[in-house]
């Protein structure tokens, strides 16, 4: 085993990505495992103002297997193929290999980063995972300005599905708590994963 991975799970829009930024530690986007916008086996929203639209929030719409491997990879090989994807295209365009670059340890961020926590553990890749949270408001403000400044969806479907995530927020982070997620704000997780990291370098 080369590496092991830190895994940030949590709502979107709770800070992961800009967190997993800071350490410092090489990352592996896991929302780059989207299935494209053309897949018919995406699920679909089937009630509500967004009826009909891909369902982004279930799990069924990414590639868990895929997602398994390249971590696998990475942490035995030290290096792994991962995808490109681009949100507002709705699909891949492209791929880049991902190098831990002599790294112990690096971190796995994205709205369904949980998933993959009972695997890593099991096989022997996990070193810790954390579901970032913050409150539902802050988490909506920050998710919808980010999402219209990188003009992801139409600015009606991003609002609505703002509010959506805003009310199942709870249920997300319980959902990941059950999956082996310690529940922490975006500084108690950057603080853990610097005690790691430096752990890891005094071994």
């Amino acid at each position: 085993m080369r590496a092991r991975v830190i895994v940030l799970a949590g709502p979107s829009g709770s800070g992961k990505s800009r967190l997993a930024d800071r350490v410092g530690l090489p990352v592996l986007r896991l929302d780059d495992f989207y299935k494209s916008g053309g897949d018919p086996s995406l699920p679909r929203i089937t009630h509500g103002a967004n009826a009909g639209i891909p369902d982004w929030d279930h799990p069924d719409s990414w590639l868990l297997p895929d997602a398994l491997a390249a971590l696998e990879a990475l942490c035995r090989e030290g290096r792994a193929e991962v995808p490109i994807y681009d949100i507002a295209r709705d699909g891949r365009y492209g791929s880049h290999v991902l190098d831990l670059d002599g790294h112990d340890l690096f971190v796995a961020e994205g709205i369904f980063a949980q998933d993959v926590v009972p695997t890593c553990r099991e096989r022997g890749l996990l070193a810790a995972a954390y579901c970032v949270r913050q409150h539902p408001a802050v988490t909506f403000w920050r998710r919808l300005t980010r999402d219209l400044r990188e003009h992801r969806k139409p600015p009606l479907v991003l609002v609505r599905r703002g509010l959506a995530l805003m009310r199942d927020q709870k249920r997300v982070v319980e959902h990941a708590i059950s999956r082996g997620c310690e529940p922490v704000t975006p500084e108690q997780a950057l603080a853990a994963i610097r005690r790691l990291a430096d752990r890891d370098v005094r071994r």
